[in-house]
């Protein structure tokens, strides 16, 4: 399982209502399903996904959270998920804006593109990064905000949500991740971090 994945499992609460947005296979549900009885509920698009939702027993809708979450009312799950999305959705101030209504907690995970190497990579080869963590082509990546850890709290300052925690990854060796409180991290998250799991609420 994913480090940010590991991570956002200890800050749900047993027995809690959660919205997985772009669930995937529904791994992650499935997984929370078991360890801590959870109720969920997962989004998707993509139809081989929704058939591997499917064939783990559990529930969920075929809907683009770009259009937004009009189909569930104010405060209907107590934790909504979105991991490894943000960047690639056309409104992420829309979406979390939709998620913080109907969620009373949210947990987000995303890459952090203020990451050294990143700058680096752009410094020095003029071109836009490719690497094992993010492997697409400036062509066809599904990334189409380019969002930094700064950019992030930025926003939640703007936005008056309020960060309960905080957890920013780094990559020591290859894909291998630590999240282990570091003392340069905790200074310059937005410079050597890799990956930021945030959880907030209003």
């Amino acid at each position: 399982m994913r480090h940010d994945l590991i991570i956002l499992k200890q800050w749900i609460q047993p027995q809690a209502r959660v919205l997985d947005l772009g669930c995937g296979d529904g791994a992650l549900l499935d997984d929370l399903a078991n360890e801590k009885n959870i109720s969920g509920l997962g989004i998707e698009i993509d139809a081989d996904n929704i058939t591997g939702c499917i064939a783990k027993g559990l529930s969920v809708i075929e809907q683009d959270i770009d259009n937004g979450l009009s189909n569930f009312s104010d405060n209907s799950f107590d934790t909504v998920l979105l991991t490894q999305t943000l960047q690639a959705v056309r409104r992420p101030d829309f979406v979390l804006e939709e998620m913080l209504r109907v969620g009373k907690e949210c947990i987000i995970t995303f890459p952090n593109f203020g990451h050294w190497q990143a700058r680096c990579y752009l410094m020095l080869r003029g071109k836009m990064p490719v690497s094992k963590m993010m492997p697409y082509n400036w062509y066809d990546t599904p990334n189409i905000h380019f969002c930094t850890v700064k950019d992030f709290e930025n926003l939640c300052v703007e936005k008056n949500i309020k960060i309960i925690h905080r957890t920013v990854q780094i990559a020591l060796v290859g894909t291998k991740m630590d999240h282990r409180p570091k003392w340069y991290n905790k200074i310059w998250p937005n410079f050597f971090g890799t990956h930021a799991v945030y959880h907030i609420t209003r």
